[in-house]
């Protein structure tokens, strides 16, 4: 129990920081009329736009229906995200992409173990456009042209079942490559405000649909970055909180001695769920220090795909052991280290460079 002197000084804190506070209030949220954001939109497009009105308005829309501000920052953070992953085209043209497809066919056929004859001869049947399959795969320019054949061939060829059905290896979509994994799960949570005229997972090849969800993706989320975008552009590549989730990896390989990737995937893919995972192993060898159990563990670590993780008493008392023994605050982000890996991508790129490449674009729009 306090003493009354103690109690007299905590009150007489308290009310200084009341006074402190009358006397510098926080900022008031800054907000932004139509036209306000109209105008912040119009300075972020790059010169010589085709169809900017268009782009303005389903940039705008997304920031409005998933009432996230429309700050200086947040939409040169999209701006720049478009402008590297496709240039301001809604479906970009993929070079040498026939040949990825084809290469992307025979490794399902080599996995499914089907004899390549009959592959061959299937594809030469005529698809639903009175093209065949291979013709129309070696006229492909875009991942869209990509992913109505291999949805059409599953629909129609029996053979398709078995190497695409629930498949399609078309993954990142439309003018901000969003991922089809991300579009489903965010849509679960948040309805789709739109009109859908096919499927969810077409309209991320859509501008309006592609914007929405890339901006969910980028900013719908609350991460402890202090306002750097560059750990955003990074997650953006690597999946929601994985910056996060880097630096607790580094914490915990630093108090444990156990050498780990900090590529912020706490747990192992789905395939291999139920086996531990390096990270899981090195917070297990501190059960007896966290006084954790291995369950406990495990279900703090499958927090990590959202905000809650930060709230676990394994995030905390990580940090807060880590730091005591290192002397000094560690970072709550670090970028994944993460080589990339993809049909489309023929040299040697990571996560890194991603993040510095798009922060590049972004610091160049913030002074148009």
């Amino acid at each position: 129990m306090m003493s009354n002197g103690r109690l007299r000084v905590a009150g007489l804190w308290g009310i200084l920081s009341w006074l402190a506070s009358c006397a510098n209030p926080p900022p008031a949220p800054v907000a932004y009329d139509a036209a306000t954001s109209g105008a912040l939109i119009d300075r972020s497009l790059p010169l010589n736009l085709v169809d900017r009105s268009g782009w303005e308005e389903d940039i705008n829309s997304a920031f409005t229906v998933q009432g996230l501000p429309p700050s200086r920052e947040n939409l040169c953070a999209v701006v720049a995200v478009i402008e590297q992953e496709s240039s301001f085209q809604v479906n970009p043209i993929i070079p040498g992409l026939p040949a990825i497809a084809r290469r992307e066919i025979d490794r399902r056929v080599a996995d499914a173990g089907v004899p390549k004859v009959l592959v061959e001869g299937a594809l030469n049947l005529r698809s639903s456009n009175g093209r065949t399959y291979r013709e129309r795969i070696d006229a492909a320019r875009t991942e869209k042209d990509l992913s109505d054949i291999f949805e059409d061939f599953t629909r129609l060829v029996p053979m398709g079942n078995t190497l695409f059905a629930n498949r399609n290896p078309i993954r990142t979509r439309g003018p901000m490559q969003v991922n089809v994994a991300f579009v489903a799960q965010y849509a679960s949570v948040k309805p789709y405000p739109y009109p859908i005229k096919t499927t969810l997972a077409d309209e991320a090849f859509t501008r309006r649909g592609g914007v929405y969800f890339g901006v969910a993706h980028l900013l719908a989320y609350s991460a402890p970055y202090d306002g750097r975008y560059e750990y955003r552009f990074a997650d953006y590549n690597a999946g929601q909180y994985a910056s996060r989730n880097a630096a607790f990896q580094s914490a915990l390989s630093g108090l444990s001695g156990v050498a780990l990737i900090f590529d912020g995937a706490l747990l192992p893919r789905a395939a291999d769920e139920d086996r531990p995972g390096s990270t899981e192993l090195a917070a297990r060898s501190l059960a007896a220090r966290l006084d954790l159990s291995n369950d406990a563990i495990r279900r703090d670590l499958t927090k990590g795909h959202s905000e809650d993780f930060e709230h676990t008493r394994l995030y905390g008392e990580v940090f807060s052991m880590a730091e005591r023994s290192a002397r000094h605050p560690l970072p709550r982000a670090l970028i994944p280290r993460i080589k990339l890996q993809s049909p489309k991508i023929t040299r040697s790129l990571t996560t890194a460079w991603y993040a510095a490449r798009v922060d590049e674009r972004f610091k160049r729009c913030l002074k148009r």
